[in-house]
């Protein structure tokens, strides 16, 4: 439950501190007074987004602090999912700075939103006015039933499974458009590589290629230098290796008796043997050049091939058009593969559709079994709200597909009077019929869920006399379950409560602030003599806020 809240420099509030007690909690205040300002510092620790319009003083911070008692509403594995230290008590707080930033905390350790806003759910729940006209709305009905069904797990268990199923749905949908596409492109891509693989390019070929195209169109001149060369080592009148051969003769006979001839002799033996290799290989190039036009075409043909390729894939080498070539087979080859990919979703998709709807069905069954007692609960509470000729019935259709929340839609149909049939609340509720709704429905929620703390926020709109009476009873019955937390006008629900606290505006010099006080018993009978007659000192007011409390 709430313990104890505490604010500072938030809109009129420049200091404010109040502790709340457990059972039946009731707050007043004039119009104006600060009720929903205190709420909308509240609403901070709970998660909601705020901005610097908050702060009173501009160049200080906004502070909203709340500690709440815990034990045994089983958080701990909530704070063992954020890595936060669990106690039987809790601070939320929240900090807005000048500058426009927000901070957040749990038991002083900094957190998202997100995470204070999942806490707070678990530990109050604000019913302000505006909520009155969700009852309209089929989401929030369905959430109702659900919350009275106790199928909170079953909820988590079908969300993860329509979840995957969207997911797979989503991959399906955009393999199908990409295999489209890529079918379209599979002609464009097939004549690409066909192109590039009848053309048989080898690594390295092209620069053999130019090597050999020179060699051929300077064949004339190559074959005869080579020729000259291997005439004059070897062949016409004096040979130059018949020369050196003699000298190498001459050269022999003095090696016995002279040491430096030996070191000439085998140097200029391995000139000769060198000189007679070159005039071998000079002979065998001479040779075998031939002037050959036929081949000049042949090598010219395939680089005009080579060019051409590498200008219409804008590349430079045979390595990039190989490259370009293995792309195309990966794309060709990935085509084929999407048949084979899609088949395999399809099928998954078919077991996990299988699998959500018997969730759904699951979840059906849950709700149509609770609309009963959703039924005769509230026509219950309306009954003993004045309304003796109230009816309520809970209708449940079938979507054509699955949902975020399953197969169903919900509709709360109403009606107030005799003879007058059944239909949807927006249709015929009003105003004060609506708050009798919300709180009989509020009532089944607090049965079916753990909750510390419920605050209503002028629940009793459009609601007087005896009627307040018997809600106030009905409140009263439920702060026995929890901490109930009322802001009323009305001084018959108001005297109903456990503990009676006043919202009040007051002046200091220049400024206006709102404050709260915990009223003790006599000024309850002048709180009450206010409310009934608008005079605190009307001794006649004062005798029925008695006679109320009592």
């Amino acid at each position: 439950m709430l313990q104890s809240l505490q604010i500072r420099n938030y809109a009129l509030i420049d200091q404010l501190s109040i502790n709340i007690e457990n059972g039946f909690n009731i707050l007043t205040g004039e119009t104006g007074a600060g009720k929903s300002i205190i709420l909308g510092a509240l609403g901070l620790i709970l998660g909601q987004r705020a901005d610097l319009s908050v702060l009173r003083k501009k160049d200080k911070k906004c502070t909203v602090e709340g500690s709440f008692s815990v034990k045994g509403y089983q958080l701990e594995d909530f704070f063992e999912k954020e890595d936060l230290d669990y106690d039987d008590t809790i601070i939320l707080r929240r900090e807005i700075v000048p500058s426009g930033k927000s901070r957040a905390f749990i038991n002083d350790t900094p957190v998202t939103l997100d995470v204070i806003r999942e806490l707070a759910l678990k530990l109050i729940d604000i019913h302000s006015q505006h909520q009155n006209l969700e009852l309209n709305n089929r989401s929030f009905q369905l959430k109702l039933i659900d919350l009275v069904a106790k199928n909170e797990n079953h909820l988590d268990e079908y969300s993860s499974a329509y979840e995957l199923w969207q997911q797979t749905s989503v991959k399906l949908n955009s393999l199908k458009i990409e295999a489209e596409k890529s079918k379209a492109d599979l002609d464009y891509f097939q004549f690409q590589f066909n192109q590039l693989e009848e053309v048989r390019l080898v690594e390295g070929e092209q620069e053999e290629l130019e090597n050999e195209q020179a060699a051929l169109e300077h064949a004339e001149d190559i074959k005869m230098s080579f020729g000259q060369l291997a005439d004059e080592l070897e062949g016409g009148e004096v040979p130059i290796l018949s020369k050196i051969k003699e000298n190498l003769n001459q050269l022999g006979k003095l090696v016995d008796y002279l040491p430096e001839a030996k070191s000439l002799h085998e140097r200029l033996e391995s000139c000769y043997l060198e000189l007679k290799d070159m005039a071998g290989e000079s002979l065998s190039i001479a040779e075998r050049t031939e002037h050959n036009p036929e081949r000049i075409q042949q090598v010219a043909e395939r680089l005009d091939l080579i060019f051409s390729l590498q200008q219409k894939f804008r590349v430079q080498t045979i390595e990039e058009l190989l490259e370009i070539k293995k792309d195309m087979e990966g794309k060709i080859s990935q085509v084929a593969s999407f048949d084979e990919e899609i088949a395999r979703l399809e099928g998954e998709l078919e077991k996990q559709y299988i699998l959500l709807i018997e969730k759904a069905e699951e979840l059906s069954k849950r709700r149509l079994a609770t609309t009963g007692k959703v039924k005769n609960s509230v026509v219950e509470i309306l009954q003993k709200l004045n309304m003796l000729n109230a009816e309520f019935a809970v209708q449940i259709d079938k979507l054509s597909n699955p949902g975020s929340t399953g197969i169903d839609e919900v509709r709360f149909l109403f009606s107030a009077n005799k003879n007058s049939g059944l239909q949807e609340i927006s249709k015929i509720a009003s105003g004060g019929e609506m708050s009798r709704l919300m709180l009989a429905l509020k009532s089944l929620i607090t049965d079916s869920k753990a909750l510390p703390t419920i605050i209503f926020d002028e629940i009793d709109t459009g609601i007087s006399g005896e009627t307040a009476v018997k809600m106030g009873d009905i409140l009263k019955t439920l702060s026995k379950k929890m901490q109930l937390v009322n802001i009323t006008h009305l001084p018959q629900i108001a005297a109903k409560g456990d503990h009676h606290y006043q919202v009040y505006k007051f002046d200091e010099a220049d400024e206006t602030f709102t404050s709260i006080r915990k009223l003790n018993d006599d000024q309850r009978v002048e709180e009450l003599a206010q409310m009934l007659s608008g005079d605190r000192n009307s001794e006649k007011a004062r005798e029925t806020a008695r006679e109320l409390l009592d």
